[in-house]
């Protein structure tokens, strides 16, 4: 169990790394949806190479198809919604509630798919100690991320100008929105953990989850967009702008290894909290051309807290 919770955290660690590359891909194809769409076709590619090495094949029978279930393939639908739809949070509930409200979402949404045995997992009781854990987490993830939020001005005057532009209802709706997000991304991963073990082959999994949501989010993208990256664009990436796919493309797949084998709960939560120590080095070392920000106390203490409580999970 604990290789697999590793595995899981050093997975979080290179998604969080993911982010900023995505974000100065985006500043040069001058869309977000064209850089995740370039993600996409990067990550694909990556887990095809994977899968055609590890299994010789890409896609599976057309009887493996008829004989499962349509919410099996559902899972590239899923993630390409997770990564629009954080693109449209942004700019309606602002950066904090974006990033902290679909954490909430696949934490609780991660914990009732245990619970309950749904997309083929293995059910797990809900203890008093695995409930007190997944309380402590839920507190250290937000001690972690929203306390050094609301002591930056900056994060803080964004936030409030753009509350300021919706309507109460709307940014309500939006809100629910971000947590159903969150329920959503937690779905995705149990899902392909699934899908993983019906075909006896991770890396093919992952890659039809991904070849899914580039389809999709490559059809979003010249819907909004209406044109391609230009020539000059492309030659002033630099090669680790590149990278964002092969980071998200390595996360999905150890997911896809770790939820058989730890649930889906526990899986996210080591996730989570890689990518939240991964985006506390990036700002401190102001890796991959981030803005640095020092380190607070409250990024400590919620680390310790979220360690405190997947100790208890792991314990129950």
């Amino acid at each position: 169990m604990l290789i697999f919770m590793l595995i899981s955290l050093i997975a979080g660690f290179l998604l969080a790394n993911q982010s900023p590359v995505n974000a100065d891909l985006s500043r040069l194809v001058r869309s977000p949806l064209i850089a995740g769409t370039i993600s996409f076709i990067v990550g694909t590619l990556y887990l095809a190479l994977l899968a055609l090495s590890t299994s010789g094949r890409l896609f599976p029978s057309i009887a493996f198809i008829q004989a499962q279930p349509l919410w099996v393939w559902l899972g590239g639908l899923l993630g390409a919604i997770y990564l629009t739809s954080n693109i449209l949070l942004f700019s309606k509930i602002g950066a904090i509630q974006t990033t902290i409200l679909p954490i909430v979402g696949q934490i609780v949404m991660g914990s009732v798919i245990d619970l309950f045995g749904w997309f083929g997992a293995e059910e797990v009781a809900m203890t008093s100690l695995r409930f007190t854990g997944i309380i402590i987490l839920v507190i250290g993830v937000t001690v972690a991320v929203v306390l050094p939020s609301l002591r930056n001005r900056d994060v803080r005057q964004f936030d409030s100008v753009v509350a300021k532009q919706n309507h109460p209802a709307v940014v309500i709706g939006w809100q629910v929105w971000g947590i159903i997000v969150g329920v959503l991304a937690a779905m995705q991963q149990a899902i392909n953990g699934h899908l993983g073990t019906q075909l006896h082959s991770t890396t093919q999994a992952a890659f039809i989850s991904f070849f899914i949501g580039t389809i999709l989010i490559a059809i979003v993208a010249g819907l909004v967009d209406k044109r391609i990256p230009t020539v000059s664009e492309l030659k002033a990436m630099k090669p680790w702008n590149w990278l964002g796919g092969l980071l998200g493309g390595t996360f999905l797949l150890v997911t896809v290894i770790a939820v058989p084998r730890i649930g889906t709960g526990l899986t996210i939560m080591m996730g989570l909290i890689g990518q939240i120590i991964g985006s506390i080095l990036i700002q401190q070392f102001g890796w991959w051309r981030s803005p640095k920000q020092q380190m607070v106390p409250a990024q400590a203490l919620g680390m310790v807290l979220m360690i405190v409580g997947v100790g208890l999970i792991k314990m129950a």
